[in-house]
């Protein structure tokens, strides 16, 4: 039997060492274990305070527990964080006063339940101030412009389920059929935007209803 120079023999502490690198490396990539959506509504708060280009990844990072690396390993980019975010924020905080508009019967008092309920939302202590979606990313960066893009598609989302709204309370006879249903449900858009930049400003529950109230004054001159 022929023996191997030593010289040839495999180094197994160099080895071992190349492999905890590879496996270093490889670890590095991964995110660490953390549940997604704690770490999502993290990210929203962050978002909804800050703003998009408010929000460093530092921000991010620190109030979602995470590092860099996991946070691009789980989500690719800040960009698609915040798109995740804002998916988290309807489907959670910003959902509430949607739903209230189809669970009316009557169109006037459905948008007086979902006006008062964005009213007491919008200035509650336990997050931040107004809607993380009606005022975000009104202007940006050349860069950012994706990101001003998806956020105006949802507002656009809002004002058509507005209009969705109304056309049915047209259609079932509680608005008059001459009622001008674009214009009046962008004006109902406008007076939510305008609550979420009060309370950002520091407007109180009890002020923003009182916007809320003069908006259904308005909504109830259509009433057939």
């Amino acid at each position: 039997m022929i023996i191997p120079e030593y010289s040839t023999l495999p180094d197994i502490s160099r080895v071992n060492t190349v492999k905890n690198n590879e496996a270093e490396r490889r670890s590095r990539g991964r995110p660490r274990g953390f549940d997604r959506q704690q770490a999502l509504a993290a990210a929203a708060k962050t978002f909804w305070k800050l703003g998009y280009e408010g929000a460093s990844i530092t921000d991010l990072t620190a109030a979602m527990g995470i590092t860099p690396q996991s946070l691009y390993a789980a989500f690719a980019s800040k960009a698609e964080l915040h798109r995740e975010a804002l998916a988290w924020y309807r489907a959670h905080e910003g959902g509430i006063a949607p739903q209230m508009l189809w669970e009316e019967a009557d169109v006037v008092r459905a948008f007086e339940r979902a006006l008062l309920a964005w009213a007491d939302q919008y200035s509650r202590k336990e997050h931040p101030p107004g809607c993380m979606i009606a005022t975000a990313v009104l202007r940006c960066a050349s860069e950012n412009q994706p990101v001003a893009e998806h956020v105006a598609s949802l507002r656009l989302g809002a004002l058509a389920t507005f209009r969705e709204r109304l056309e049915r309370g047209v259609e079932e006879g509680n608005l008059k059929p001459d009622t001008d249903i674009a214009a009046l449900a962008r004006f109902l858009g406008a007076l939510v935007q305008g609550m979420s930049v009060q309370a950002q400003d520091g407007a109180s529950a009890d002020e923003l209803a009182g916007i809320a109230r003069i908006g259904i004054t308005q909504l109830e001159q259509y009433r057939a």
